[in-house]
């Protein structure tokens, strides 16, 4: 198992820990309280930074009921943070657009990550025809 070094911002947010055999993704929290408009952009600080193991990454992504809770979405879809961002001030951020006005308070649960391998040295290889039969495009499973 990797040790992950790791540096606390604040002590208003609770330590980082798996939910009880729930899911492999670890839950990180806002370091602060946050009020944003309708439309309005911000950087939500998460309170920690990371030493991650070399050829490794975190993947950070919203918790499926953070726009139903507040109302923001993460403007980068999923965040990747590499091993390189890892000095005392690399705290990691969510950057969070709200799409309704709306308070976070210090504490809550906005986002979650996992580390990952780097992704293995591939080699492209063009060609005029692929050899297997078409799935018949985008969507093309239906609805229900």
């Amino acid at each position: 198992m990797p040790t992950i070094r790791i540096k606390y911002f604040t002590d208003k947010i609770e330590k980082l820990a798996y939910i009880g055999g729930k899911s492999d993704w670890i839950d990180l929290r806002a370091a602060e309280d946050v009020a944003m408009k309708a439309g309005e952009f911000k950087l939500i600080p998460l309170g920690v930074a990371m030493e991650l193991p070399d050829g490794y990454e975190a993947h950070v992504v919203p918790r499926s009921s953070t726009y139903k809770n507040f109302g923001i979405i993460q403007t980068n879809h999923m965040g990747v943070i590499d091993e390189s961002y890892c000095g005392d001030n690399d705290q990691w951020f969510f950057p969070a657009y709200a799409l309704r006005d709306t308070r976070i308070s210090a504490g809550d649960r906005i986002c979650q990550f996992r580390i990952m391998e780097h992704q293995p040295a591939i080699c492209f290889e063009e060609t005029d025809h692929l050899e297997h039969e078409d799935r018949g495009g985008i969507g093309s499973t239906g609805r229900k």
